[in-house]
């Protein structure tokens, strides 16, 4: 008898146990609220009261800030962006002054969010020129590997690579020497991953706007070197904030390795063949690319 009712005593004892541990478990969840005091402000460059549209650059810098946002996007033009920072630069290439409206999204708990637009008006007075233009839709472009620097770091306002520069084929083993970029007259960009179907970058622009890592794994410099990517198609425009001409494209547009910027800096355009460019990344660094239309 003693022993029954000591195992009687035993499964009491779990089974009070177990509904305490369960009970211990139960929560409740607050309240899943969507962002607010959200608000959109945009800085025309250029702007004064004599020149309320800008300087004719073209070039508008937008913020968005919100209680209780995880992060943002920036929503124009039918293409969504995701913008952690709440910072997004637009450069508008029309000629003329026009409307254009910016919307942006802030994102919540829960998936929850809040959306404000903001409509700016802007001047833009700069028309590429076309031996520029000529050069562009000229053939398809690709990282000019053969040469040095083709591919480089260094600060973000320098005209040169002054941290690294890579030798002659010195990617080889990545996925960025068989992309192709065509720039067609009726302002199309065509993104073209060769072959292989890969592309190369950093791997947390890649995670934010690709959908990384897609079964990559990162490598001692916080890259993917063989992403598997689609080919794409896009647009291009030009514009010269501070008269400084630059190639802007759309959506997920690029060029050579991806860092999460899409507008080019021109640092040198003297053969018609080749073009040196500068970018800036999403880490504040300044990329450096030569590219070429020769096969």
């Amino acid at each position: 008898m003693k022993k029954i009712n000591l195992l009687f005593k035993t499964i009491f004892a779990l089974a009070v146990f177990t509904f305490i541990s369960c009970e211990e478990e139960e929560f409740t969840l607050g309240d899943i609220t969507a962002p607010s005091n959200v608000t959109l402000t945009a800085e025309i460059v250029g702007a004064s009261a004599e020149a309320p549209n800008g300087d004719g650059s073209g070039t508008v810098h937008f913020t968005v800030t919100g209680t209780g946002a995880i992060t943002y996007k920036f929503l124009y033009n039918g293409e969504e962006k995701l913008t952690p920072s709440g910072k997004k630069t637009y450069s508008f290439s029309t000629v003329g002054t026009h409307d254009y409206t910016v919307s942006a999204i802030a994102v919540g708990p829960g998936g929850t969010s809040t959306v404000v637009a903001k409509t700016v008006t802007v001047l833009a007075t700069y028309s590429p020129p076309a031996e520029l233009v000529a050069a562009l839709v000229t053939g398809k472009w690709r990282v000019y590997k053969e040469v040095g620097a083709h591919m480089g770091v260094g600060p973000a306002d320098s005209a040169n690579p002054d941290w690294w520069a890579a030798n002659p084929n010195d990617k080889a083993s990545t996925g960025m020497y068989d992309d192709r970029y065509t720039f067609a007259a009726d302002g199309t960009f065509t993104f073209d991953v060769g072959a292989d179907g890969q592309i190369f970058g950093k791997a947390d622009p890649m995670d934010a706007d690709l959908g990384g890592p897609k079964g990559q794994v990162k490598n001692g410099d916080n890259e993917y070197t063989n992403f598997p990517f689609e080919s794409f198609t896009g647009k291009w425009s030009i514009s010269a904030p501070g008269g400084v001409e630059t190639i802007n494209l759309t959506g997920l547009g690029f060029m050579g390795f991806y860092v999460g910027s899409h507008d080019y800096t021109i640092l040198d355009r003297s053969k018609s063949d080749e073009l040196r460019l500068r970018t800036k990344g999403s880490g504040g660094l300044g990329w450096f690319w030569k590219i070429t239309n020769k096969e």
